[in-house]
């Protein structure tokens, strides 16, 4: 990443300190910024211009940092600043006594100073994770490896094959080239976990902040990250693979676990940020906020109309970016709250609720719809008895319960299509995985549109009926019959195999062949015919997994 990015996370990291209350600080305006939306690379990588005009996405004012001015004007004022966000164009701050709060409200560029609490205080509420909760039995009944795939699962079969995620491993699609995001309360162990070798063997952790502490070490905090990520990039054969085990990370720290005020979501906004401006494709958030230490700071279930609270703001901005955004629905299923929490009630985002390993609705998992009534969770994934590395047993794992688990299976999952389907856009990748779960024509406030079908998500993306099943061959014309000059038609292969293309007259004589290795989970179009003459012929399309014939004409 730039420097540039970087600078004002160092500068958070030179003035930190703990145990003083927090404020954010929202500026009026960005003029006479030293940055320009005609010159991108300034403050955005190479990677983040190149999926904003791949998607169609103009740079603007939002995208421009905050003006450094304005920032050293409110240091100045003795303010400790924390974290920068752009995109609500405020910074939070840490300071005491009313004299800086007077000189910083006076600043003719300040348009107003809201406090956010005393974020490194002990909690009134519970922790934000019990890891005693989070702790399952194991389900006798859950499904383990099979032969015949590329990766050996051990029991972390069952929660990958549930989204077929084992056929797009096989067929090559492992995540690989892709960049995820994780934000999360802390990565405790990971870099020692037998889990996460690969990983950094090969160079595939691109960055760290701590948004909480403001330092690069995000290794030494909370632990819940640490379970999260495995879902999606551990590889442990024989114990636990993740849904992309071949993706590359940024491991982002917003969350103070031990407390819970509203600062989070503006260090969940600045950590996403940062996730943009480094290129990520996808953002996994297995956090959500519904009530904090402060009454004066709850949020409502009118709240969650997808534009009201900080973190759904700026999970949608994100979207908007042509991110990917995947975030637990909650897990206040059971509770008097019983909702979801924000931001899963984002518009532009895909929810992720749970479900047991039997796709059995978890009755813990958040349920919907959205305030103003909007399908909410979106989709859903094994949330119950999920296997996860234990960040304790740097070379275990164990079964563990909540939505925390199912988004980060969703995320990587999602890690598979953007490499399948690089081209596609974010909200055209999200659209096909809603139209191939198990209750698109049907979705619920439990389960959204349900479990995801990924190698039919992938077809979809390809153009072919979703009606079909993913894991077949498929043959279909793609011009008319009969038609005149070239015979136009697309084989959809369901694994990367060798195919034979033949075409005969009706006394069975070949008069075209061709032969060629296509890719798995693939659309492939072809044009054949142009030089026979007027008659009626048979197309066959013969793959490892069967023969398909279409009766054609030339007119």
């Amino acid at each position: 990443m730039k420097k540039l990015l970087i600078v004002a996370l160092l500068l958070s990291a030179s003035v930190f300190s703990h145990a003083q209350d927090r404020y954010v600080v929202f500026f009026t305006d960005k003029n006479n910024s030293p940055f320009s939306v005609s010159a991108p690379l300034a403050y955005l990588s190479q990677r983040a211009v190149n999926r904003r005009t791949a998607q169609n996405i103009p740079v603007t004012d939002l995208d421009l940092p905050v003006n450094p001015a304005y920032v050293t004007g409110v240091l100045s004022a003795g303010a400790q600043v924390l974290a920068v966000s752009k995109w609500f164009n405020t910074v939070t701050v840490s300071f005491i006594g009313t004299g800086v709060l007077n000189a910083i409200n006076n600043l003719p560029y300040v348009q107003g100073v809201y406090h956010l609490g005393r974020m490194m205080d002990p909690g009134v509420l519970p922790p934000k994770f019990d890891l005693n909760a989070i702790r399952a039995t194991a389900v006798s009944g859950q499904r383990t490896a099979e032969t015949g795939s590329l990766f050996n699962y051990g029991t972390s079969f069952n929660q990958v094959h549930m989204l077929k995620g084992d056929l797009m491993h096989d067929n090559g699609y492992t995540g690989a080239g892709v960049r995820i995001a994780v934000i999360d309360a802390g990565f405790l162990n990971a870099n020692v976990m037998q889990a996460f070798d690969s990983l950094f063997a090969s160079g595939r952790i691109l960055g760290t902040w701590d948004f909480v502490d403001g330092e690069a070490n995000v290794y030494n905090d909370d632990w819940h990250g640490s379970m999260v990520l495995s879902c999606i990039g551990a590889n442990v054969p024989g114990e636990i693979i993740g849904t992309a085990p071949g993706a590359s990370f940024y491991l982002l720290r917003s969350e103070y676990a031990p407390a819970e005020n509203i600062i989070e979501e503006y260090n969940w906004a600045s950590a996403a940020e940062y996730a943009d401006s480094a290129g990520a494709d996808i953002i996994n958030s297995s956090l959500g906020y519904t009530v904090f230490d402060d009454p004066a700071q709850n949020h409502t279930y009118s709240d969650l109309n997808g534009n009201t609270t900080p973190v759904t703001i700026a999970a949608d901005i994100a979207a908007s970016r042509g991110i990917i955004v995947c975030n637990s629905a909650g897990n206040e299923g059971n509770s008097s709250w019983f909702r979801i929490s924000a931001p899963a009630d984002a518009d532009s985002i895909l929810a992720v609720g749970a479900v047991d390993d039997q796709g059995v609705y978890a009755g813990f998992s958040g349920k919907g719809p959205s305030f103003d009534g909007r399908v909410k969770p979106d989709a859903a994934a094994q949330g119950q008895a999920t296997i996860v590395a234990d960040p304790f047993n740097t070379t275990g794992t164990f079964p563990g319960n909540g939505t925390s688990f199912s988004s980060p299976l969703m995320a990587g999952m999602m890690a598979t299509l953007v490499q399948c389907h690089p081209n596609a856009t974010a909200n055209q990748i999200i659209t096909a995985v809603r139209q191939s779960a198990s209750q698109a024509t049907a979705p619920d406030s439990l389960l959204g549109y349900g479990i995801p079908d990924f190698p039919l998500a992938c077809l979809i993306l390809g153009g072919i009926d979703s009606g079909i099943t993913a894991d077949q061959d498929q043959l279909q014309l793609d011009g008319p019959n009969p038609y005149q000059s070239a015979l136009n038609f697309s084989f959809y292969s369901s694994a990367h195999q060798n195919i034979t293309i033949k075409m005969h007259n009706l006394l069975g004589q070949p008069v075209y062949s061709q032969s060629e290795t296509v890719n798995g989970l693939a659309l492939h179009h072809y044009s054949v015919g142009s030089q026979l003459a007027k008659g009626i012929y048979v197309l066959t399309v013969t793959s490892e997994k069967g023969t398909y014939s279409i009766k054609v004409v030339k007119e």
